[in-house]
């Protein structure tokens, strides 16, 4: 069988279905370009990304049960991968910390902190509530200092780079075979699927073809019968940073805010030799992007240096890194039978995939192998071929991306009267409206998605393409 994809979800159900004695051929270029594990902070937990938009509908509250089963897994899966690859650990963060600071605004900030808080509560999930001085390393400007912090002691973060290296040396170990190429195509005859065509002209034959190609699979797709069918894929291109600090010093525990300003909140994790990671940034595009804007990289450095750590202005940017998350167009995963005999799919993940690769892996092996129908996995919503999800309401929608779109004002230290807040709100909540009509009578796009269509052309006609397809093989 082939795997197409080499980024963690790739790598991962390669690897499993390596272990069980499988023939795997792993599919992707060694230097990952385009992929978001390679640009990952790989924070290993669920409870510090939770918004109050996620708990809100039915298909966000089986996306956490997925990340909280795959929490447990991951100690396990580490343990493996070191016994197999004879390595040291790869954990470069002793738990999280979740700082609610003075930069974003009630109605996300506030209420994605306590509704994280509660969650924790309600599942008796182990935490402590710490007082911001108390935090090691956190030495944030005075007006953005933080008000209210909770420490997650499970939700651990690992190299990313050394764990994409772990898992590659595993698989080959396991007998696995890599195929260092592009994957162009895939070969069907009818609706059987027969193998993978690469860049260099060859073709990979093979019954069972998965596509874990990240934001990339999307090129597959639109060649298949079966593509029209699955929602679009875009990509949700990110930046992050390496920073050798000033002094060579590093928190012991990841840093966070809540997620926020359509992006995953600022985060700074350790990566061992007076090294950390700074991230990310989140825009949604049509196509994935290979290179950092410099307006990511200058609001990347300036959150860090007035949020977390004043001192990150004196240190050294180690490296710049791109990479591009997977997001579907109803902003959930696709996972499972791709609609045609032996395809399988394995993306959409968005901000989730690393961390839960061992899950999905797992899952998606014993559907292969045909020792699972997927019933009682927790994926049977985000099967692939389905119409978009409906998750929230138009309203709720619009509501929540004026939300994020005046977060973004505070978080780039904005500079306003301050009775103009309401004079922007008051104009822009119509005017999303507005938009979210024109883009569709009935559809509605995720927040992120219906924010930046409207700057973006090539983002807005796909959506406006894809939800007329929809129309003809899914009857609204």
């Amino acid at each position: 069988m082939v795997v197409v994809g080499n980024g963690a979800l790739g790598l991962s159900l390669a690897l499993v279905l390596a272990r069980r004695g499988q023939h795997v051929a792993l599919v992707g270029e060694p230097h990952r370009p385009w992929a978001g594990s390679a640009a990952a902070g790989a924070m290993l937990g669920c409870f510090g990304e939770i918004t109050t938009s996620l708990l809100a509908s039915e298909y966000g509250r089986a996306k956490l049960e997925l990340g909280v089963r795959a929490t447990r897994l991951w100690p396990d899966w580490l343990d493996a991968l070191a016994e197999e690859t004879g390595g040291d650990g790869i954990r470069t963060a002793d738990g999280t910390t979740v700082v609610l600071n003075t930069v974003g605004i009630p109605e996300i900030d506030d209420a994605s902190f306590a509704a994280m808080r509660a969650e924790l509560v309600r599942r008796s999930e182990p935490f402590e509530d710490v007082d911001p001085s108390d935090i090691d390393w956190l030495d944030s400007d005075p007006l953005h200092r933080a008000l209210k912090a909770v420490h997650i002691p499970g939700e651990h973060a690992v190299n990313a780079t050394a764990l994409m290296e772990r898992l590659e040396a595993a698989f080959v170990k396991a007998g696995g075979v890599l195929a260092p190429e592009l994957a162009v195509g895939v070969e069907h005859t009818g609706d059987r699927v027969t193998g993978v065509t690469l860049a260099s002209g060859r073709t990979l034959t093979a019954g069972q073809v998965v596509l874990a190609a990240g934001a990339r699979t999307q090129d597959l797709l639109d060649r298949l019968p079966a593509g029209p069918r699955i929602p679009r894929l875009v990509s949700g291109y990110g930046v992050s940073l390496l920073v050798a600090t000033q002094d060579g010093t590093a928190p012991r525990s990841v840093l966070r805010t809540p997620n926020r300003s359509f992006a995953c909140g600022l985060h700074i994790v350790p990566r061992g030799d007076g090294q950390v990671y700074v991230g990310a940034t989140n825009i949604v595009s049509a196509e994935p992007h290979g290179s950092a804007d410099v307006r990511d990289v200058v609001f990347l450095l300036e959150c860090a240096h007035r949020q977390i750590r004043r001192n990150i202005w004196d240190s050294k940017v180690s490296k710049v890194q791109v990479g591009n998350r997977p997001v579907s167009v109803d902003g959930f995963p696709l996972v499972g039978q791709g609609g045609m005999d032996g395809l399988w799919i394995m993306t959409g993940t968005y901000r989730d995939g690393l961390h839960l690769s061992p899950l999905l892996a797992q899952e998606m092996a014993g559907r292969i192998l045909g020792e699972s129908d997927g019933t009682g996995s927790g994926l049977e919503d985000f099967t692939p071929v389905r119409p978009p999800l409906r998750a929230w309401t138009r309203e709720q929608i619009v509501d929540v991306a004026v939300d994020h779109a005046i977060a973004i004002g505070y978080e780039q230290n904005w500079r306003i009267p301050v009775d103009w807040h309401g004079w922007i709100e008051n104009d822009l909540r119509p005017a999303t409206a507005r938009w979210a009509e024109e883009t569709d009578p009935e559809f509605t796009p995720t927040p992120e998605l219906l924010f930046h269509s409207r700057l973006a052309p090539g983002l807005a006609k796909l959506l406006r393409e894809y939800y007329a397809v929809t129309r003809q093989h899914w009857p609204v």
